[in-house]
């Protein structure tokens, strides 16, 4: 792992669709009017023929999808996150779902990245898409990730639905980091605490380890790049481990990572305590301020600390996280 602040990269997305197509010429990119936003402007330019610009229909998209992959092609399809999930669901569930059908469906702006407050905050999408049969739920961690994941779903049998951080992108892990789609990564073991994260949570969550390690916690981290189907095997080995587990989430703590630990752990009767940080059970205001909402709505590296500490049971107040610096073209978790 890099050491934060940690180094961007803009754009990982747009420039790993243009080399799967420039490989695979039953690759498509379809747009709902948030083409720049989405990163696949780089598609549009390098292969106009093969961009559809659905416009802001994406209930049509979605079933124009499932009809352009009964083809034979592979389509992948673009917006935020909200209006991937929430807004067309009935066509995602009848037109692509329950035929299970090769559409990589592409979450820009995940939880309260957004500053447009509900309507553009996709806090409940993994909820929404883990509840689907057939559907594979994707919530990768950094740039390294995304550049990997964009080939590895094209083959993937039924349909995906990628969460993705858009703008400048953090690299958190080295080179020669491999993604995997069916296991998740155990960046450390812990016996006291493990804490559990995905997507764009992953750096908030290694600060967290590295400031609970400072004051003398045994602390492990599990990065989860596929919430469904869960690496079961993988959670339950962590979780063994450590006395409790905290899961780490930009997302409504009902029905997304959180909720698919509980169950794991509940099922086999695995005995560790759970805590649950992601967002509580109330809609977010919009803001200029990305880190402002983290802060508001309890997603930042201290409240993940605070989690942690209450769990163990430490006396005196939890060790205080701190603030990194950051020039251009770096990034600092919250």
């Amino acid at each position: 792992m890099l050491e934060p602040p940690f180094p961007t990269v803009l754009k990982p997305y747009g420039r790993a669709l243009v080399d799967l197509a420039a490989a695979r010429p039953e690759i498509l990119c379809l747009s709902g009017d948030l083409t720049k936003q989405c990163e696949v402007d780089l598609f549009q330019e390098r292969f106009p023929d093969r961009f559809i610009h659905a416009g802001m229909a994406e209930a049509n998209m979605m079933s124009m999808a499932g009809a352009l992959a009964r083809q034979g092609f592979i389509p992948y399809v673009h917006t935020f996150g909200v209006f991937a999930t929430r807004r067309p669901l009935d066509q995602v569930v009848n037109a692509i779902a329950y035929p299970a059908l090769p559409v990589r469906i592409i979450g820009f702006m995940p939880g309260v990245s957004s500053p447009g407050g509900p309507s553009h905050q996709a806090i409940e999408d993994v909820a929404l898409m883990r509840a689907l049969p057939n559907m594979t739920v994707v919530d990768v961690g950094d740039s390294e990730e995304i550049a990997q994941v964009v080939p590895a779903i094209a083959d993937l049998p039924g349909p995906v639905y990628l969460r993705l951080k858009r703008g400048e992108i953090p690299t958190v892990f080295e080179p020669g980091h491999r993604l995997s789609l069916s296991a998740v990564h155990t960046v450390a073991d812990g016996g006291d605490v493990v804490l559990v994260t995905s997507g764009m949570m992953l750096p908030v969550t290694l600060q967290a380890a590295a400031t609970l390690r400072e004051a003398g916690a045994d602390v492990g981290v599990v990065h989860v790049p596929v919430i469904k189907p869960l690496d079961r095997d993988g959670v339950l080995r962590a979780a063994r481990r450590a006395a409790g587990v905290v899961t780490v989430e930009n997302h409504s703590i009902i029905g997304g990572l959180g909720s698919a630990v509980a169950e794991v752990l509940a099922e086999e009767g695995v005995p560790a305590r759970l805590r649950r940080v992601g967002i509580a059970d109330t809609f977010a205001e919009g803001a200029k301020s990305g880190p402002y909402l983290f802060e508001k709505y309890g997603l930042s590296t201290q409240h993940v600390v605070d989690a942690a500490w209450s769990l163990l049971g430490r006396p005196g107040r939890p060790p205080q996280t701190r603030t990194l610096q950051v020039d251009k073209g770096e990034y600092a978790p919250v």
